[in-house]
């Protein structure tokens, strides 16, 4: 009886993750990579990891320890949160790949098809095929999930830029103050600036608004020359506060990149193929706007590894494999999907509603509770009680 042979597409936190846990209960993994390493580009800000979510899959890989080292509680100011610290999303990823036995992760092999027949992968270096499961861990775009349906992600109205300010303390100390080491959101108008402090010292802002999909094309300046990008920056938020503004106007001029957002339609879900599935972003791509993203990705993450394990413990491994995909298929599209459209609404409330944030910020908490509590919540507690509740925390907090 041997383990299956399982191939990941991607070495992200949900497929590294998912690698972890499978080399732990001596199952074969490879990863393949399309970037030469885990340096050749900006990883992205904070990452508010979950007990019963991020943590919990971390716990299962034994690597809580390394977590807890390089977690930040002071991540979480500005926030009314528990008691869970932040984490870079790079030092993460560094704490998973360096799990890793050397060789687990094949870089450089940038996926460029699979065949919709026979699964078999092809890419630059060749053809690849000995596996018994296919995973898609590849993201937005992901070339793994051609071969389950061809329903691909859509724009939502939102596009920008991320920007970053490098050692914001010593260059800039009063944007270092205002973002308070943690996370800073302001939105209104349709538009959004967004602003976490790393663990390095780095602060990375989102700058961001309605567009139309063409936007990169027809915004009639040059998405490659930081000296135009923020001037139309500074156009866009022309209202604003000049300090907001600000952290747009100092950020570094040779590291910005330009974004639209997509997201896959929430509740999405395709029918069940033996030896192939998907997890993160590549089965349940959302808005960021719920900080679920990582979390929900992770836990994809271990209950595909837990589906895995226990196939590995029967007689006939394939057999059991195909119906253990089908099962965890099912459970994380339904888990998925709750998230998406909480993530969604939120986006809505961002970016849609012309009283925000005073208007929907009542609203907000309530599916934030809901989110925790249950759909009873959202159902049965009136939007005016949770106002009176939010205000009045709200004054005790700034009493004391």
């Amino acid at each position: 009886m041997s383990p299956p042979r399982v191939a990941i597409i991607g070495a992200g936190p949900a497929g590294s993750t998912l690698a972890r846990l499978l080399i732990r209960a001596s199952i074969p993994v490879t990863i393949f990579e399309g970037e030469s390493s885990m340096s050749v580009r900006e990883q992205g800000g904070t990452l508010d990891l979950h007990t019963s979510t991020g943590l919990k899959a971390l716990r299962e890989a034994g690597l809580h320890e390394e977590y807890a080292q390089f977690a930040r509680y002071d991540g979480e100011a500005l926030n009314v949160t528990d008691k869970k610290p932040e984490i870079d999303r790079a030092r993460l990823r560094q704490i998973l790949v360096n799990s890793l036995p050397e060789g687990t992760i094949r870089w450089n092999c940038r996926l460029r098809s699979v065949d919709p027949h026979d699964l078999s992968l092809h890419f630059d270096h060749g053809t690849e095929t000995d596996f018994d499961l296919l995973v898609g861990a590849d993201g937005a775009w992901s070339k793994v999930r051609p071969a389950l349906t061809d329903v691909e992600p859509y724009f939502v109205g939102l596009g920008g830029y991320d920007l970053f300010i490098h050692d914001a303390e010593k260059n800039y100390p009063d944007l270092h103050k205002l973002v308070n080491r943690g996370s800073l959101f302001a939105y209104s108008d349709c538009k959004a600036l967004i602003a976490q402090q790393r663990g390095d010292g780095t602060i990375i802002i989102y700058a961001s608004g309605k567009r139309e999909e063409d936007w990169k094309k027809s915004c009639g300046y040059d998405l490659h020359n930081a000296s135009e990008v923020k001037k139309a920056i500074k156009e866009e938020f022309k209202d604003w506060a000049e300090p907001l503004v600000k952290l747009t106007q100092v950020a570094d001029e040779s590291d910005f990149t330009a974004r639209s957002l997509y997201i896959l339609p929430p509740g999405h879900r395709w029918k069940h193929r033996a030896k192939v599935t998907l997890i993160g972003d590549a089965a349940h791509l959302m808005t960021p706007h719920a900080g679920e993203g990582v979390n929900v990705a992770m836990e994809d993450a271990l209950n595909l590894a837990n589906a895995v394990i226990r196939s590995a413990k029967c007689e006939d491994v394939i057999d059991a494999l195909d119906k253990e995909i089908s099962v965890f298929e099912d459970e994380m599209m339904t888990r998925a999907s709750k998230v998406q459209n909480l993530s969604l609404a939120n986006t809505k409330d961002m970016y849609l509603n012309p009283g925000a944030p005073r208007a929907v910020i009542d609203g907000w908490v309530r599916r934030a509770m809901a989110q925790q509590l249950g759909w009873v919540v959202e159902v049965v507690l009136p939007l005016w009680f949770v106002g009176i509740v939010r205000r009045s925390f709200s004054w005790w907090y700034k009493a004391e």
